[in-house]
Order: C-alpha cells, then sequence, then structure tokens
C-alpha cells in the first residue's frame, strides 16, 4: 500500500448557510500530514455535512477552504482524487446482501488508478480486520467491523485525506478506543486524518479536539455574496446530478452555476 505524504487541510471563516438555514458556520482550522483533527457535536452541528464539504462532495457559502493548496471548489476533483470517506450515513452505506469481498472488489474496481490486488489485503491489514473472514454477508459483520470495512473500502483508494464520520456511533468504549488507535497508527505513517464524533471520552491525547455548535446558538446568518451565487438549496449543494461521492466528475469551476439555484422572481 502506498504511503504517501497526507495532505495540508486550511480552512477560514467556512460556513454553509441555505435556504432552510444554518448548517455550520465560522469553521478556521489547519490540520497538519500525519495527524488527527476531530469535530465534536451534537446532532444538528453539521458534522456530516462539514465532513462532505472537505471532501468537495458539498460546496460552502463562505468563507475559503483548500486541500492540499488545491481550492475548493474550483478545484474540487483534484480534491476528490486525494480524499476519501469512510462509512457515511446516506452517502455510502454498505449494501448488506453482499459479501464482504464483492465490496472489496467493486472499490476495486473504482480506482481512478490501476493497482494489484495486494493492495486490498494491505488495506483490510491497515483498518484492523487481516483475520475478516471476505465470504461474509455484510449483514453479518458487527457495527464495529462495518466500521473498519468502510475504513478499509476507504484506503484502497490510496488517499491523502482520510474522513471518518460519527466514529462513536454504536460503538463500545473499548472498540472507540482501539478504532482511534487505529488510526493513530495510520496518522503516524503521514495521513492526514479528520473525524467527527459526539463523544470525547475516548479521544487520544495527541487528537485535535474542536468543537461544533447548533447554528441557532449563533444568531442570524451573514448576507450571501451578491451576483450570480445566491442562496443554495439542500438539493444543489451536491454538484451535478445531486450525487454525493461521485468521483469522476468534471472540475468544478469558480463560476458553475449547476451547483447553485437563482432566487425565484416575485
Amino acid at each position: 500500500m502506498r504511503r504517501a505524504t497526507g495532505a495540508r487541510v486550511e480552512a477560514e471563516h467556512l460556513a454553509l448557510h441555505t435556504r432552510q438555514g444554518t448548517v455550520y458556520s465560522d469553521i478556521t482550522f489547519t490540520a497538519s500530514p500525519g495527524t488527527i483533527t476531530t469535530f465534536h457535536g451534537e446532532s444538528g452541528t453539521g458534522r456530516t455535512a462539514l465532513l462532505l464539504t472537505l471532501a468537495a462532495r458539498m460546496t460552502p457559502t463562505h468563507g475559503t477552504l483548500t486541500i492540499d493548496g488545491h481550492p475548493h471548489p474550483r478545484k474540487a476533483r483534484t480534491i476528490r482524487q486525494i480524499t476519501a470517506l469512510g462509512l457515511t450515513d446516506g452517502v455510502n452505506d454498505l449494501d448488506d446482501r453482499l459479501r464482504v469481498q464483492e465490496h472489496l472488489n467493486e472499490r476495486h474496481y473504482l480506482r481512478l488508478r490501476p493497482a494489484n490486488r495486494a493492495l486490498t489485503n494491505a488495506a483490510l491489514t491497515n483498518a484492523g480486520l487481516a483475520d475478516l473472514d471476505t465470504t461474509r454477508l455484510t449483514t453479518d459483520l458487527t457495527t464495529n467491523e462495518k466500521r473498519r470495512l468502510g475504513i478499509a473500502l476507504a484506503l484502497i483508494d490510496e488517499p491523502r485525506l482520510l474522513l471518518v464520520d460519527n466514529l462513536d456511533h454504536g460503538l463500545s468504549p473499548t472498540h472507540q478506543t482501539h478504532l482511534y488507535d487505529t488510526l493513530t497508527h495510520l496518522a503516524d505513517h503521514g495521513l492526514t486524518i479528520i473525524t467527527t464524533t459526539t463523544d470525547t471520552t475516548h479521544t487520544p491525547t495527541n487528537t485535535t479536539l474542536i468543537p461544533l455548535t447548533r447554528p441557532e446558538d449563533e444568531g442570524p446568518p451573514p448576507p450571501l455574496p451578491q451576483g450570480r451565487h445566491r442562496r443554495l438549496s439542500m438539493g444543489g449543494l451536491f454538484g451535478r446530478g445531486g450525487n454525493a461521492v461521485g468521483r469522476d466528475r468534471s472540475e468544478t469551476s469558480t463560476d458553475d452555476t449547476t451547483t447553485m439555484t437563482k432566487e425565484t422572481k416575485a
């Protein structure tokens, strides 16, 4: 498995406002290669939307974001090629009807670069699933195994930025601790890792913790930029075709109006 240097993430005053309200706002942070950053907050604080933004699957309405020097949204396609999402509810859910090996095969075929089968074994090992029976149906896996399988599938893409949502959801304290140990091992080899969680009790001391708050606690959103860029509808946040996870979309330009919806004239 290729050990590339992790990507540097720089976000300044990042925000996402839609017709339905504020999703997240005023996110400013830097994540360096070989580090783990964890955003924590209750449901409704925009955790998943923020990760999708960092993966260039959603477009922010305010602020600036660069991944390894590539600005989003202008270089969204390039960013998608160096980032990978772990399991994210409603985005890349596992199919319970498939066997583990079928999921691995599918992800292998969807890679943008050719690779030998040894990559799959390395991804499983690095995700802590070296002994997993890949003939098992996904529906028979434990929550811990499913979460780790999601990481293994992401590692098949050989990303420079790994994004893991809801790390603590459905996991015991022991499994949370062990999963962070796995992520720490990956970070020690240079990967940049960003996670979200509601419970920070079991996060390791080497993790940078950033709190998220409910948007309604922060007052009204700032005015949106004038000109072509108007308020977004939730359906317009995912780019062309409404696909949040497509890796083969064309490059997004700064004036790409396909992700924007114009205000309806009175």
